[in-house]
């Protein structure tokens, strides 16, 4: 009886039996630009950076503060960070809904920035994670080394290119 390759059962099979078959397959792929054009990465951005005059609409970052208060109702929640002051950051979360908030819990958030009534700037939550437990000194730390290695990376750039 022959089995799906061919082989009678019971019958030895050589190496060049188990050897795939091997073509050239020529396709006609649609042209593509050599560089796509996708949007820039989410950098980090401290809570007291975050403000109207700062960052137009649809502008899309990383931040982090303490959950102070969530309204389940109306999917918003507010986050705060102490520097020099206590900054407060909007935050709708409409599109992360449900989680279970924990009030004084750091939260790390990822998002559009949107302008409510005119003159508030709300943050459109995509990623809310809370974070409790995170050395928020080393947090600030890591995002400054992290923006000197950019703006390192970006001299290199201009300098090769010019």
């Amino acid at each position: 009886m022959l089995m799906g390759g061919g082989v009678r059962r019971g019958s030895r099979i050589s190496a060049q039996d188990c050897q795939r078959p091997t073509f050239q397959a020529t396709w006609d792929l649609p042209s593509r630009p050599a560089v796509m054009m996708l949007p820039d990465a989410a950098k980090y951005h401290f809570p007291w950076e975050v403000n109207l005059e700062s960052f137009p609409e649809r502008k899309t970052l990383r931040t982090f503060g303490r959950l102070h208060s969530y309204d389940l109702v109306s999917s918003k929640a507010i986050l705060t960070a102490q520097h020099n002051s206590v900054h407060h950051i909007s935050v709708c979360t409409k599109f992360v809904e449900p989680f279970q908030a924990q009030l004084g819990s750091v939260y790390l958030v990822l998002g559009e920035t949107e302008l409510w009534n005119g003159e508030e700037v709300v943050l459109k939550a995509r990623v809310f994670t809370c974070v409790e437990g995170i050395n928020l000194p080393l947090l600030e730390k890591a995002i400054l080394e992290q923006r000197k290695y950019f703006q390192e990376r970006q001299k290199q750039l201009k300098g090769s290119n010019s």
